[in-house]
């Protein structure tokens, strides 16, 4: 939830500065918030239990708080206000879907005085977090809001097929009027818990146009890094044991082709990077930020809503990662190509951006100045696969050994020229021959290439990577020794 919804996950902001969003101080925006869905959310205990109809998708409920309070409401010091609550029984559901009880939701956000993040992206939401660390609460426009009302039939019928999902989990959509200013507000799951340290944050696109923090980003304590600045810090990518990586990116094309046929482009992919071998270090200087509180009825575990849970399900280990740190707050064990041992946090956000006109004009005049293909607003299917490709071939990779007469590296899995040419980088600067010569008792990297002819080998050996192929099917020339492969 652009990169700006989510980004502020990570970044807690200064507590003695009274933000205002349309003129209305954030103070009172947080009073509002507790005090509406601390009404509506136990207004609706009273009704039954029943199946979610497709009206219910498009319900509006209505309450006014004056500050002197009513029979209905209790009093406050803010402003007279009037909060609406959309789809309620709909949202009802999709809490009980992920094990959110009503008092335990109503316990997060109403207990304790929300904290208030920063924003490192350009939409100028304000960001709210719980003070338990469950629940992100943000901002948005009118189209937003609009558009996640579209979305929900929709979306009830993906949650159904699919709850193990990195796409944001909604549990409440709400506006709170006054003095004729509407706020919308979307209650999420967070990503970015901050009881454990990230000590990296990136924002994914995919995209590298303008896709590096600015110089006023990169100044903060916890600053939120882009595309290209990955690309320089983590140009190896994160390695996965296989298991895990196949989870991972399944989940991925999953989501992807989702938010493609609902025509959403622009979204992110927020990860954060937990170092273990930091972690003893971390703990000796500063304490954890979160302590259970033993006040709070039943300590709540929230039903897919950790990383490792969002793409594997409850019941998978991170093997030995998690016997030797049992407190991984459900992250999703990795190694850097240094063979640091991390936990990776992340999740899709920023999905409230419809392609529609003003987006679809805003890349026609980004493309007549720049490489169309490099920016970041594009249609959804052309969005979506360079999404992917970026994922699956720069960011996310497989652990894979090599052989047993070869030292075991680290190398890309996937099932591609350009992965294959990534290899040949990784291993050596080796360059790329034909020959029909070659015996075939090396290890064999790649095989039945898509676009090759079916008897078309890679082969390994003293750091050079030699395509091989039968006489009969590739016709080359009797002098050809070089076969040129376009990436």
């Amino acid at each position: 939830m652009s990169s700006t919804a989510e980004n502020g996950e990570a970044v807690p902001g200064k507590q003695n500065e009274e933000k205002t969003y349309k003129k209305t101080a954030s103070s009172a925006i947080k009073g509002a918030i507790q005090l509406g869905i601390g009404y509506t959310v136990g207004n609706l205990t009273s009704k039954p239990e029943r199946d979610v109809l497709m009206q219910d998708f498009y319900v509006v409920e209505s309450v006014f708080l004056p500050s002197e309070g009513s029979n209905l409401t209790p009093a406050h010091h803010y402003p007279d206000f009037r909060f609406k609550t959309y789809a309620p029984l709909a949202f009802r559901y999709f809490r009980e879907l992920f094990g959110i009880k009503p008092d335990d939701y109503l316990y997060s956000i109403c207990s304790e005085p929300l904290i208030e993040l920063s924003n490192p992206g350009a939409s100028g939401s304000l960001f709210f977090l719980t003070s338990d660390d469950e629940f992100i609460i943000k901002t948005v426009q009118h189209k937003e809001a609009e558009f996640l009302q579209k979305l929900l039939p929709g979306y009830y019928m993906n949650l159904n097929q699919n709850p193990r999902t990195l796409l944001p989990k909604f549990y409440g959509l709400y506006c709170m009027q006054s003095g004729g200013i509407n706020i919308r507000i979307v209650v999420m799951n967070n990503v970015l818990p901050r009881a454990m340290r990230m000590h990296l944050t990136y924002d994914l696109k995919g995209s590298t146009y303008k896709r590096r923090a600015s110089r006023k980003e990169r100044e903060k304590p916890n600053p939120t890094f882009k595309d290209l600045d990955f690309l320089q810090d983590m140009h190896e990518g994160l390695y996965f044991d296989t298991e895990t990586y196949n989870a991972l990116m399944k989940t991925l094309q999953r989501d992807c082709r989702v938010l493609e046929s609902f025509k959403i482009m622009d979204y992110s992919l927020l990860l954060g990077i937990h170092i273990l071998d930091h972690s003893l270090k971390d703990k000796e200087e500063e304490p954890l930020q979160n302590v259970p509180d033993a006040k709070r009825p039943g300590m709540q575990k929230v039903l897919y809503s950790t990383a490792m849970e969002s793409i594997q399900g409850p019941g998978k280990s991170a093997d030995g990662i998690i016997a030797e740190n049992p407190d991984t707050m459900g992250g999703i064990p990795a190694k850097s190509h240094k063979g640091e041992k991390l936990l990776l946090f992340m999740g899709i956000i920023d999905i409230l951006q419809s392609y529609r006109l003003m987006k679809k004009l805003e890349h026609s005049w980004k493309a007549l100045v720049y490489d169309g293909d490099t920016v970041s607003v594009h249609r959804p299917s052309f969005y979506a696969d360079r999404f992917l490709k970026f994922m699956n071939s720069r960011v996310f990779k497989k652990i894979q050994a090599l052989g047993s007469r070869h030292r075991p590296d680290l190398v890309p899995s996937t099932p591609s020229l350009f992965e294959a040419a990534s290899l040949a980088t990784t291993i050596s600067s080796s360059s790329l021959y034909v020959g029909e010569h070659y015996p075939h008792d090396r290890t064999t990297l790649y095989s039945n290439s898509k676009g090759l002819p079916s008897s078309s080998t890679f082969t390994l050996e003293e750091g050079t990577i030699y395509l091989t192929a039968e006489p009969n099917t590739l016709d080359l020339q009797d002098d050809a020794s070089v076969l040129d492969v376009y990436l």
